[in-house]
């Protein structure tokens, strides 16, 4: 049996903590600012955690992470 491909996209935006959760940025941070609010830039600068319904899909695209 072959090696399981890594999911590169996947990759470049999902990491794995040490507990095992999925941690991410989040989307919208770089393009079209100016248009945003203060508050919602901040909020959007910390990272956060994927959720457990997406976190087995996750798991199967980064096998090896």
């Amino acid at each position: 049996m072959g090696k399981i491909k890594t999911h590169k996209a996947s990759a470049k935006r999902f990491t794995f903590t040490g507990t095992g959760k999925l941690k991410m940025g989040h989307p919208g941070h770089r393009h079209k600012t100016g248009l945003k609010t203060s508050k919602r830039m901040r909020s959007l600068r910390k990272a956060s955690y994927v959720s457990k319904a997406r976190t087995a899909d996750l798991k199967r695209m980064l096998p090896y992470d």
